[in-house]
């Protein structure tokens, strides 16, 4: 019997160990790096996402994308994704904004403030104003909070937040992403710049058979 016992005991023990193992295995630890540079670990996230950035234990950093959404919220938004199109000094593009904010619904932003924003804006909306707002397929164009109400509520967005409270909106982003050219760092290579520009606006001559075929020397 006192083996029977002591078995027992140790089998219990291993159970208990067990479970802790499997408990900590599911546990998310966070790995801060706070504003002067030190690392500490924790089971919360930071408190403070401007002062701190959090990674997993692999370095891997934890982005606002990767904060678990509830599941019902998570399948509207992967069926019904929302986009605001706002200008700066937009009046009712504020108003837009604060209307999916106090609702809770995760979107993008893209904001309109140079010709390329302007002309991809006409391709996408067939207009120029703003705020301009796409519930999945659906296209609205200006700002009216009953009209936009209505279509959140048809697309089951919920009517009040249901968001992480540690969730932030990704930040807006310019429509239209333009890479300006670099100005030349050195006379040589403005030389060399200006002579590429010269030799591509001198016209090609025509090979002998294109002037036998196209005595007029047009060009296609």
């Amino acid at each position: 019997m006192r083996q029977m016992s002591i078995g027992f005991k140790i089998l219990a023990l291993g159970c208990v160990l067990m479970a802790g193992s499997a408990q900590l295995a599911a546990q998310t630890i966070y790995r801060i790096v706070g504003a002067d540079g030190k690392v500490t670990f924790s089971d919360k996230p930071p408190p403070d996402a401007t002062k701190a950035t959090a990674t997993s234990a692999s370095g891997r950093p934890i982005g606002n994308t990767e904060i678990a959404l509830p599941f019902e919220l998570r399948q509207v938004v992967s069926r019904y994704p929302v986009a605001l199109y706002s200008g700066t000094s937009c009046v009712p593009c504020n108003a837009g904004r604060m209307l999916l904010q106090s609702r809770g619904v995760p979107f993008a932003e893209h904001t309109v403030s140079t010709p390329e924003d302007s002309e991809a804006l006409q391709r996408v909306s067939g207009e120029l104003s703003l705020p301009f707002l796409t519930i999945g397929g659906q296209k609205i164009k200006g700002f009216s909070e009953a009209e936009w109400t209505q279509f959140l509520n048809a697309a089951n967005y919920p009517q009040t937040s249901v968001l992480p409270a540690n969730y932030r909106n990704p930040p807006a982003k310019p429509l239209v992403a333009v890479q300006r050219p670099t100005a030349p760092k050195t006379e040589d290579e403005a030389q060399a710049r200006s002579d590429d520009k010269a030799a591509e606006s001198r016209p090609a001559a025509p090979s002998p058979a294109a002037a036998s075929t196209n005595p007029a020397g047009i060009r296609f």
